[in-house]
């Protein structure tokens, strides 16, 4: 079995995504994500940028001639990807592509943790069903786990941010007891002192690092548990019953 799984979307939702990406692991499994989260998935025989691809310009521009051939040559295609194109679904059809199409989102009354519902989409074709429901990331932490506290006060939407003022009151409060890092995304606002990792791996294993990381509704929340660091993740106007990080260290906090 040859499959290709196409997983749009931005850092925390591939994370949710993985324990599911990864039961789909077969002979060959080949993986079609963002660019930027391209490092973080560790278990498939390749990883692209759908960029790269040239999937984007599939019935609407100039496509690369040999993308087709490629889709082709998998025996199935599980697809994210095309939510908001019904033209692009139609098109596969009629190509005969062996697609098979899941909402990108759970909906409203879905029930259930985002993890959950993306493995639940895929339970009757996956290879293996033993997944515990919970995102991991394997990386390697030099040094260890280190006597810091990693703070991030960013998000995707200022409305799911806790007060910077607030974060700078915990964090005067926990260097009392050790080493306080504060870090940000690329795209996120500027901050003093705060450092920017632009490499998810490589900032996946400087989170590896932290006894304590603090953050957000955020992919970069995730991605902090998903290394099996100790998260305080705080929650706003989302909810956590659905996007919550996981994690055996991961902790809630609504505000």
């Amino acid at each position: 079995m040859r499959r290709l799984a196409i997983r749009p979307g931005a850092i925390g939702d591939l994370i949710v995504s993985l324990p599911a990406l990864e039961s789909l692991r077969s002979d060959y499994l080949e993986i079609w994500c963002a660019s930027a989260n391209v490092p973080l998935v560790g278990f498939a025989d390749r990883v692209r940028s759908i960029a790269s691809t040239g999937l984007d310009w599939l019935g609407i521009g100039d496509a690369p001639p040999r993308l087709i051939e490629e889709l082709r040559g998998f025996d199935q295609i599980v697809c994210w990807y095309g939510a908001n194109r019904p033209e692009f679904r139609e098109l596969v059809a009629q190509m005969g592509l062996p697609f098979r199409f899941f909402p990108a989102l759970p909906p409203d009354a879905a029930g259930c943790h985002a993890t959950d519902f993306y493995l639940g989409q895929v339970r009757e074709i996956a290879s293996s069903t033993a997944s515990d429901g919970i995102p991991r990331i394997r990386c390697e932490a030099e040094g260890g786990r280190q006597r810091l506290a990693i703070l991030h006060p960013f998000s995707g939407s200022p409305r799911k941010n806790w007060p910077l003022e607030r974060f700078r009151t915990l964090a005067r409060g926990l260097e009392r007891v050790m080493r306080v890092e504060w870090c940000r995304g690329p795209e996120d606002p500027e901050l003093a002192g705060a450092s920017v990792i632009g490499d998810l791996y490589q900032l996946a294993c400087h989170l590896a690092q932290a006894s304590l990381y603090i953050g957000n509704d955020s992919g970069i929340t995730h991605l902090a548990a998903a290394v099996g660091t100790p998260v305080l993740a705080l929650f706003g106007p989302t909810d956590p019953a659905v996007w919550a990080p996981r994690g055996e260290h991961v902790r809630v906090a609504r505000w």
